[in-house]
C-alpha cells in the first residue's frame, strides 16, 4: 500500500506521459506555429529570399496556397553541401548564440520555417550558387531528404515549392478551404514588401493566370512603387513624413515614410509598417494614428499609413512571436 506523496504519483505519470509523444507528432505542433496558414509560408520564404540578396522574387499560388506555393528568386542560391541540413530544425547560419539576437540584422534566423513546411507539406528545393555549371533538386520531408540531390538545369537563385500544405492536419485544412481570402492575404503581403524594398522585383500571381496581381519593378522612387501597387488614387493623396533624433551623431531614431492627406477617403486603414526593414504589426501604434486621423477625416474613412522606423537593434525583440509579427 502507497503511503508516500501522491503529487510524487501525479508527476512519475505525466512523465511516463510525455516521454511517449512521438517526436515528429511535437514537430508538427510546432510546425503549426510557425507556419500557421499558406501566407506564413509565403512570408518565410520571401524573407529567405531577401536575405540571399534577391533582385528579383515571384510567387505562384494555387488553390489559396493549399495545393500548390511557388516562391522563385535571383540570390545567389544554396551551397551543394548545405542541402542534408537545410530543412533540419534550428539549422541556421545567422544565429550561432543568444545574444546575437541583439543584433540580428537577417529576416530569418531561428532555422524554423523550412523545417516547418517539410512537416506540414511537402517540399521541393531546386537551387544553382555562382559558378556551378548545373543546379541541385532535392525534396524533403519531415525535415530530411527523401532522396540524394539530383543534378538538373537551373536558372539563378532558388525556387521552393510547398505542394498539399496540411495535408497531415485535416481540421485546419478543412478550416482554410472554407476561407476564400488566403490568396487575398498573400497578395497584401507582397504589396507591402514591394513598396518597402524598391530595390526588388516583386510579382504574385494564380496559377494559371495569365496576369499578375501584383508586379512591381525596382524603382529608385518609393512613391512609383506605392503608385504601381496601390494605384494613382492612393499616391496621389500622400504626404511624405520624416523623424530623427535632433543629434545627427547620436540619433538612435529614424523614421520616414508616407501617410495620406484629408482629401483620401478609404473603408479601412492601411498600415504597411517596417521596423529595421522587417515587416510588423504594432497595434498601439496603429490606434494612435488613428485617433490623430479621426479629427480630420470624415467620420467613416479610415487612411493610409507607410512607415519605415529605424531603431538600434538591441532595442527590439525579433523573437517575441512565433511568427516574427509583432
Amino acid at each position: 500500500m502507497w503511503t508516500g506523496d501522491p503529487c510524487i504519483i501525479a508527476v512519475s505519470e505525466f512523465k511516463a506521459t510525455t516521454d511517449a509523444v512521438e517526436e515528429s507528432v511535437v514537430n508538427r505542433i510546432a510546425a503549426g506555429e510557425v507556419i500557421q496558414r499558406p501566407v506564413s509560408a509565403v512570408k518565410e520564404l520571401v524573407e529567405n529570399s531577401l536575405d540571399a540578396s534577391s533582385t528579383s522574387i515571384s510567387v505562384l499560388v494555387k488553390d489559396g496556397g493549399l495545393k500548390l506555393i511557388q516562391v522563385s528568386d535571383d540570390g545567389h542560391g544554396i551551397r551543394y553541401e548545405d542541402l542534408p541540413i537545410l530543412c533540419e530544425r534550428h539549422t541556421t547560419s545567422k544565429l550561432s548564440k543568444y545574444e546575437d539576437l541583439q543584433s540580428i540584422k537577417s529576416m530569418g534566423f531561428r532555422g524554423e520555417a523550412l523545417a516547418s513546411m517539410t512537416y506540414v507539406g511537402h517540399v521541393t528545393v531546386t537551387t544553382i550558387t555562382r559558378g556551378q555549371l548545373h543546379g541541385y533538386r532535392v525534396s524533403y520531408r519531415d525535415g530530411v531528404m527523401e532522396n540524394e540531390p539530383k543534378a538538373c538545369a537551373a536558372v539563378k537563385g532558388t525556387q521552393i515549392v510547398i505542394e498539399n500544405l496540411f495535408y497531415n492536419m485535416i481540421a485546419r485544412r478543412k478550416t482554410l478551404q472554407n476561407s476564400a481570402d488566403d490568396y487575398t492575404k498573400i497578395v497584401d503581403l507582397l504589396s507591402r514588401f514591394a513598396i518597402h524594398h524598391i530595390d526588388v522585383s516583386f510579382s504574385c500571381r494564380k496559377h494559371g493566370a495569365a496576369r499578375a496581381d501584383v508586379h512591381s519593378v525596382a524603382t529608385p522612387s518609393r512613391l512609383n512603387a506605392i503608385r504601381s501597387v496601390y494605384g494613382l488614387l492612393v499616391a496621389q493623396n500622400l504626404i511624405k513624413i520624416e523623424a530623427s533624433d535632433n543629434d545627427p551623431s547620436s540619433s538612435v531614431f529614424e523614421m520616414d515614410g508616407f501617410i495620406s492627406n484629408s482629401n483620401y477617403v478609404a473603408k479601412k486603414t492601411t498600415m504597411v509598417l517596417f521596423i529595421n526593414d522587417r515587416l510588423v504589426e504594432c497595434t498601439a501604434l496603429k490606434r494612435a494614428l488613428e485617433v490623430v486621423y479621426v479629427a480630420t477625416l470624415p467620420k467613416a474613412s479610415k487612411p493610409f499609413i507607410y512607415m519605415s522606423i529605424t531603431l538600434p537593434p538591441e532595442h527590439v525583440d525579433v523573437n517575441v512571436h512565433p511568427t516574427k509579427r509583432e
